[in-house]
């Protein structure tokens, strides 16, 4: 019985050997091509920076590995402070892979960290309210939270009876990257603030404050000294803005002093952003001497003055005037700045070291 069975089993096998034989060729094909299928990217942080509630004053090193991935694949990293936000700065949103497979680049601090592989021509949000997934561009997404420790204390100086935090990272305000000392903002003991543009151990920096609150609609004066000869490639920036909305929200009102890097151009203006709308700029000319620059903001109403001297009212001079009544922000988490810094966009530049004086802030609703 046994004989039988086993001569009914062979001559199974031999009636079927066409199938068997198609079967351990397919597994051979199968294992073979498997083989030369590339790995996916393992995409990985190796170096945290510390959790932080965020903000524009501080940066700090982010570091990771992507292994197996493609020389033209690079990183996008984000630091997560209400939004997330792209590092280390919008015109610089990328980070190069190493060919050892490691990355690393600064970040601003944030609460939460993120690192996204992505393909070439991919194109990252400045900034998004939700990481994007995996697709469309984006290979690996890779996030942690930030590392626990003490809080990181910005300089905090005192001017006309309320506190700025200066900064000390980087920005990339102007279309270039500028690097921030807050030596170089200080106030005297007369009161004043002064900011400078300076040299230090071979190394160009600039000036930047923030009010540490918000007011939202009212007026804002500023009461300057001589900026009329700033050298072309300065400019002197005095805004509202709140940080924590998304780029393509527009909430930026400007006073700008600046030849933007030419002899002949005029040397001060005001701006409803975006600028690059014409009716959203008035240039004008600003002379020698102590002047005031006033923002009137209302609702739908931004109305801008510059006046001669430190006093605003009858029988002062008005330098200029504008009123926009298109694209006007509404309030919500915005403050004041006051910044100089180095304009890159001129060929023509030469730098030189620049101060500004600024002799009084006031906020009246």
């Amino acid at each position: 019985m046994r004989f039988m069975n086993f001569v009914a089993v062979t001559a199974c096998i031999r009636r079927r050997q066409p199938d068997i034989f198609l079967v351990l060729v397919s597994v051979l094909l199968v294992s073979c091509h498997s083989k030369d299928l590339p790995r996916k990217p393992f995409l990985q942080m190796t170096r945290v920076p510390i959790a932080n509630p965020g903000g524009p004053e501080q940066v700090d090193y982010i570091e990771g590995r992507a292994s197996d991935a493609r020389p033209d694949q690079q990183i996008v990293v984000y630091a997560h402070s209400g939004l997330w936000y792209v590092q280390p700065f919008v015109n610089r949103p990328f980070t190069k892979i190493q060919a050892d497979s490691t990355w690393k680049n600064s970040t601003h601090l944030g609460t939460e960290y993120a690192a996204l592989l992505v393909e070439p021509g991919y194109h990252p949000e400045p900034k998004i309210e939700a990481l994007p997934k995996e697709g469309s561009g984006v290979v690996a997404v890779v996030t942690a939270p930030g590392k626990a420790a003490a809080p990181i204390v910005s300089k905090v100086v005192h001017f006309s009876g309320y506190d700025w935090i200066v900064r000390s990272a980087a920005s990339d305000r102007g279309g270039e990257t500028n690097s921030y000392d807050p030596a170089n903002a200080w106030v005297d003991q007369k009161g004043y603030l002064h900011l400078q543009m300076a040299i230090r151990d071979g190394r160009w920096s600039c000036a930047n404050v923030r009010l540490t609150r918000s007011f939202g609609y009212g007026t804002y004066r500023f009461v300057v000294q001589d900026s009329a000869d700033l050298q072309p490639s300065a400019v002197l920036g005095i805004y509202t803005l709140d940080e924590g909305k998304p780029d393509e929200i527009r909430n930026e009102l400007n006073i700008e002093l600046s030849r933007w890097g030419g002899t002949s151009k005029k040397n001060a203006q005001y701006v409803v952003q975006p600028y690059y709308v014409p009716e959203n700029i008035s240039r004008f000319m600003v002379p020698a001497g102590v002047l005031t620059h006033s923002l009137r903001w209302q609702p739908g109403v931004a109305s801008f003055t510059t006046t001669r001297g430190p006093v605003v009212g009858s029988g002062f001079k008005s330098i200029s005037e504008h009123v926009f009544t298109s694209g006007i922000p509404t309030p919500a988490a915005e403050t004041v700045h006051i910044e100089l810094y180095e304009f890159h966009h001129s060929k023509n530049i030469s730098q030189r070291p620049a101060e500004v004086v600024i002799e009084k802030f006031e906020y009246l609703p």
